[in-house]
């Protein structure tokens, strides 16, 4: 796995949510790196949505600071950050279906790369986003379906089509929420590969309920329970966290798994399982 750099490229200090009398997400302290895949996990209700919200820009923190590249953009809406570099995918396909592949990047790489002032050149025939846009399909494995209209790919290429077009804006971050939801084998492996791609030039934020997948990509993990961090290491040594087993397990299955019978990685997919909406 790539070394990441030692200054972080995106950082929460002292996260935290309030809706109302519910503290969602409580002084999450997060890093993201460059060259660097970082996994957060946690049960449903465990704050994961609220935080990539906020990393995002999506969602105002009720207290701490977000710094990017060591500036302070903490309250920065979502296109002020995606702007600056910060871009994010979705639990849902979140893409234009009756457009092909390659129209849906480009219009992604539109929005960041605007040109208000070529009052006289077409959207369509601006060559740089087409450049974006193609570099972006190439990279996620869609070279070859550029064409096709958006609502005939399979579920695992809009789910790669989703990440392509977050790639067509120029991000160095990226936050992607579940982008393995709903794959099957072949296409999960697909996406691993492309997510393992991902780490070159770029700070990886992975939320994802695949424990397998999980413990497979990513560099570090983070662990949150009730809003709360528990635990954030490398995978070797979360898979033996005792704080981590047993909120994923319970005491009881706890002392069933004392001779390794039990690790956080499949206790984590049992959980997310059981607890799927």
């Amino acid at each position: 796995m790539s070394t990441p750099m030692s200054t972080p490229v995106l950082q929460a200090e002292g996260l935290s949510r309030r809706f109302g009398g519910l503290l969602a997400v409580s002084a999450v302290n997060l890093s993201l790196e460059l060259g660097q895949v970082h996994a957060v996990i946690g049960t449903n209700g465990a704050g994961k949505s609220t935080l990539i919200n906020m990393l995002s820009g999506e969602l105002a923190p009720s207290g701490g600071r977000l710094r990017l590249q060591g500036q302070d953009v903490t309250g920065w809406a979502q296109p002020r950050l995606a702007r600056h570099g910060v871009g994010r995918s979705y639990q849902r396909n979140n893409i234009f279906l009756p457009l092909s592949v390659r129209e849906n990047c480009r219009l992604a790489a539109q929005a960041r790369a605007q040109r208000a002032w070529r009052l006289w050149e077409g959207a369509q025939g601006c060559r740089l986003s087409r450049a974006l846009a193609d570099e972006a399909l190439e990279r996620a494995g869609l070279s070859g379906v550029a064409g096709v209209v958006a609502s005939a790919l399979s579920h695992g290429q809009k789910r790669q089509l989703e990440v392509a077009m977050c790639l067509a804006t120029q991000p160095q971050v990226l936050l992607l929420d579940e982008p393995l939801a709903g794959m099957g084998p072949e296409e999960s492996a697909r996406m691993l590969d492309l997510l393992h791609g991902l780490r070159d030039g770029h700070a990886v934020l992975l939320v994802e309920h695949d424990m397998e997948a999980v413990f497979a990509v990513a560099d570090r993990i983070t662990v949150m329970v009730n809003g709360t961090v528990i635990a954030s290491d490398s995978p070797a040594a979360i898979r033996v966290n005792r704080e981590v087993q047993l909120a994923y397990l319970g005491e009881d299955d706890m002392a069933e798994g004392e001779h390794g019978e039990h690790r956080a990685g499949d206790a984590g997919a049992q959980s997310e399982q059981e607890h799927a909406a």
